[in-house]
């Protein structure tokens, strides 16, 4: 009986200890995956943007997105000389030039970028972000719109189930997207993302 009984004090504190802790590691693990995809999902909406700028719409497609990165170009208007010089305009010395840059020479210029992973919502074991684009009439002018999203049962995966489940009613309760998401599909948002 004496034996029993602390064994059973150790037990019982190793599982309130357990019970204590799993939101906490939840909440850690909940935190840095969605700091990761928030920055794979503004890279999407940079491509995005640009594409856009090219091609006065969104892609839904995202071999498209990642081929206009790998081999597409930006239209970048230099000005030379002042407008605020009136010798200069006179002289007709302003004006201003296009030139042709190659998407993947201009943006997302860093060391640990790799643009097929913006196809994959991070920690998630290969499932694929959700992309779609469409033009919608917006008081009767046609907008182009996108929206990317990574949902929370993708992301969170292999975390507690109980505890997704709870945060994914949370944000249905309050009607917000259950998961992170840049853009939207139903109204234009100027392309924000959810965390924003």
């Amino acid at each position: 009986m004496y034996v029993i009984l602390p064994a059973i004090i150790i037990v019982l504190g190793y599982v309130i200890y357990k019970s204590v802790q799993q939101p906490v590691v939840f909440e850690k693990n909940r935190k840095l995956r969605e700091s990761v995809c928030i920055d794979r999902l503004k890279d999407i909406r940079t491509l995005q943007v640009a594409y856009k700028s090219r091609y006065n719409k969104f892609t839904g497609n995202m071999d498209s997105l990642i081929d206009f990165y790998n081999n597409g170009t930006i239209t970048i208007i230099k000005q030379v000389g002042s407008l605020d010089d009136s010798a200069a305009v006179a002289e007709k010395r302003v004006y201003r030039d296009s030139i042709q840059i190659a998407v993947k020479d201009t943006l997302l210029k860093r060391n640990n970028f790799v643009v097929d992973s913006i196809a994959y919502i991070p920690f998630s074991g290969g499932k694929k972000m959700i992309l779609e684009a469409l033009i919608a009439k917006v008081s009767g002018v046609d907008v182009p719109l996108f929206e990317a999203a990574a949902p929370y049962d993708n992301l969170l995966i292999g975390l507690d189930r109980q505890l997704i489940v709870n945060l994914k009613a949370d944000r249905e309760l309050v009607g917000r997207y259950p998961g992170l998401k840049v853009g939207s599909i139903d109204a234009p948002n100027n392309n924000a993302g959810n965390w924003e």
